[in-house]
């Protein structure tokens, strides 16, 4: 149903229908959202939003990159030299771990599907993810593991320990005080001794 020219309008409308669905997500999940109540909610007519986007999971898709921008923004490689490496970590893992929980708690089905089949989430993770495994390897923090599958090895960890923990409902405090439990285990086995 859109225009006339097959083109799309981009506008201060579209970013607030976008910003309405981040909205609706966090409030009920992604799984209820539909343009029926997209337009309810806005007080707008079909047209105003076929105009804008192709369907309801175009605008779902447009979120889901937002937050996971969001989620990227909260893993940051600066460490601070007054801390030991290790806690550096914990404190980088448990800060992403909070963002995507805390995102995920209700938008949790559509991310992890998504998240499960792209390609470039996954490179940019482990590419990430290495960067850390290559500078503890160089600074000797860390027995010289295979950056690859050690870099694999903790994104699933994380990711599925994450996975879990919404999908039980855990509260925040509790699925970060049982993560940075489990993940100093892993930590400890790959310190040079």
């Amino acid at each position: 149903m859109p225009n006339s020219n097959n083109e799309l309008i981009r506008d201060a409308m579209s970013e607030t229908i976008i910003t309405t669905v981040e909205t609706m997500v966090m409030e009920n999940g992604a799984h209820g959202i539909t343009v029926r109540k997209v337009l309810t909610r806005l007080g707008i007519s079909n047209r105003v939003f076929y105009n804008r986007f192709r369907n309801i999971e175009e605008v779902l898709e447009i979120v889901y990159k937002n937050t996971i921008i969001k989620i990227r923004e909260s893993l940051t490689t600066t460490l601070d030299s007054e801390k030991d490496f290790f806690e550096n970590v914990m404190d980088i893992v448990i800060r992403t771990l909070l963002v995507s929980y805390d995102t995920k708690m209700q938008f949790n089905q559509y991310i992890f599907e998504n998240d499960s089949h792209s390609k470039s989430n996954y490179t940019w993770w482990m590419s990430e993810i290495k960067k850390l495994i290559d500078y503890a390897k160089e600074k000797h923090y860390i027995k010289d593991v295979d950056s690859d599958v050690m870099s694999y090895a903790i994104w699933c960890f994380c990711r599925g320990y994450n996975a879990d923990a919404v999908a039980r409902n855990l509260p925040r405090d509790e699925a970060v005080r049982r993560f940075r439990y489990s993940f100093a285990f892993l930590l400890e086995g790959m310190k040079v001794k």
